[in-house]
């Protein structure tokens, strides 16, 4: 049996109290405005009608005051016994506590302490909270509890409530900014018979109705470039997305991504439209293009240059891939200079591209400030995208880099479906081999791709990461609203 708290139980008889009254759960209460258009009104605007939650009481005699609050602003309440009788202002001091909602029909006006204010000449009960708030002061401050608990992290912390209408207005932003360059938004499964998207370790489930297994998707690349075949040039998905791999201050199995494909598009061009765009919407956000990330100030200004694997990996580990560009002399490389990689699936079973990658995650991307691009993956590593015409043993492909973290994933898409066929082929044998990271044959995307493909570049960009990055926030839980935690339990 639950046990309440002595305010609990309280509140729990209130609310037996209000039904003498009026019903404490009403269906509806019209609203003129919102608490942040009401706080900017004119002085003397009347018949304003208002809604929110009370997170602060002041009760006296007969005048009392109370602050409301949505996620976008707060609103004070002068609630006076004189305008709204004394069984309602007998009821309001009794009945209602902090957390509780309220309705309110009055006029704005400002007090002499220069606080947006609603003269309430009516209010109205609109639902009682049977848990109180966090203390005032303090709020919820465990960020465990804050992740657990996000919809009381919202109610008292104002950086929180920041923070996702940042994401909120970013995604709003985004989605103005590719529609009005043509773009069609549609949507792909999140339930696929083939890991395919990405390389990267997918999550299985079972499909009772067809007897199935299947896979939560990696990504939505095929099936987006299979839109493109049917005749849409321009494509966008705001798409969930599930990896079953590590996780850590900067990385969730379950995520949003958005996937951007353009026909007669190559990864040059895209990467001129991500920085136009994201500089387009940054701007528009924040008024400036430059960012604090931890104790570091980016700048994401100008144009951003471009630096290769080979770079990277010669500089800060000595070793060029060029010269060991092998699976078998890269790892005994690595081996030899006792570099330890953080890769789930043992070393001895990636590929060459899986192996390069790992080693420039761990010896060189936590070095790159940024904003760059960096280019020239190794095709092993890029199953999905185009041989470069010069050096077919790199890829047509580029990562936007910043303070560290890959931001943007895009390439020239490999419309070949022959050489789509032999990549993928390769992939299934070294997933055979114990690279669980590798990609399966997808013969439904091969019949796809053989009934033509235009040249096509795409790209892909980690939501959370990026509103991590522009909020300045230390794990990317800060700016998932719910994210999986395990049960208490």
């Amino acid at each position: 049996m639950r046990e309440f708290s002595e305010q609990e139980l309280v509140r729990r008889q209130k609310v037996e109290e209000i039904r003498k009254f009026c019903n404490p759960y009403p269906e509806r209460y019209e609203v003129t405005h919102s608490l942040k258009e009401a706080s900017t009104l004119e002085d003397g605007t009347t018949n304003v009608s208002v809604a929110g939650r009370i997170v602060f009481m002041r009760q006296m005699g007969k005048l009392s005051f109370v602050k409301i609050r949505d996620i976008e602003s707060d609103l004070q309440l002068s609630i006076k016994i004189d305008l709204v009788g004394e069984e309602k202002y007998k009821f309001f001091k009794d009945n209602i506590d902090v957390g509780d909602f309220i309705g309110a029909k009055g006029e704005i006006f400002t007090t002499h302490t220069g606080e947006k204010t609603l003269r309430a000449d009516s209010f109205e009960f609109l639902g009682k909270a049977l848990k109180p708030l966090p203390e005032k002061f303090h709020g919820l401050t465990d960020p465990e509890l804050c992740y657990r608990n996000r919809y009381v992290d919202l109610i008292m912390n104002e950086d929180t409530r920041k923070r996702f209408l940042t994401r909120i207005n970013f995604i709003k932003e985004l989605r103005n900014y590719l529609n009005d360059l043509g773009y069609y938004e549609i949507e792909t499964p999140i339930l696929n018979n083939k890991p395919s998207g990405a390389v990267a370790r997918p999550f299985k489930a079972h499909h009772n109705a067809l007897d199935l297994d299947v896979y939560l998707r990696i990504a939505p690349e095929t099936y987006m470039k299979r839109a493109v075949v049917a005749g849409m040039p321009k494509v966008y998905e705001i798409a969930r997305c599930f990896r079953n791999e590590g996780m850590d201050a900067t990385h969730l199995q379950d995520f949003t991504m958005i996937e951007c494909y353009q026909a007669y598009f190559n990864y040059k061009d895209n990467m001129k439209l991500i920085q136009n765009m994201l500089q387009t919407i940054i701007m528009k956000l924040y008024g400036t293009l430059k960012i604090q990330v931890g104790d570091k100030e980016v700048d994401l200004s100008g144009d951003w240059g471009t630096v290769t694997f080979r770079e990277l990996i010669m500089k800060y580990a000595g070793i060029d891939i060029n010269e060991y560009n092998t699976k078998e002399k890269l790892l005994q490389k690595i081996i030899d200079e006792k570099i330890e990689l953080d890769s789930e699936t043992p070393i001895e079973n990636l590929g060459f591209g899986n192996l390069v990658d790992y080693l420039y995650k761990k010896v060189a991307r936590p070095n790159v400030i940024g904003p760059v691009y960096l280019t020239e993956h190794p095709i092993s590593l890029s199953p999905l995208a185009r041989a470069n015409d010069d050096r077919p043993e790199i890829t047509d492909r580029f990562q936007l880099i910043v303070n560290g973290a890959e931001i943007v994933n895009g390439f020239s898409e490999l419309v070949d479906p022959q050489e789509q066929e032999k990549r993928l082929l390769e992939q299934a044998a070294l997933k055979a081999n114990g690279d669980e990271e590798a990609m399966d044959m997808d013969y439904d995307y091969i019949g796809a791709m053989e009934y033509g493909m235009p040249p096509i570049s795409g790209w892909g960009m980690g939501i959370d990461r990026l509103i991590q990055l522009l909020t300045n926030s230390e794990n990317i839980k800060d700016v998932v609203m719910f994210p999986l935690m395990r049960p208490l339990d």
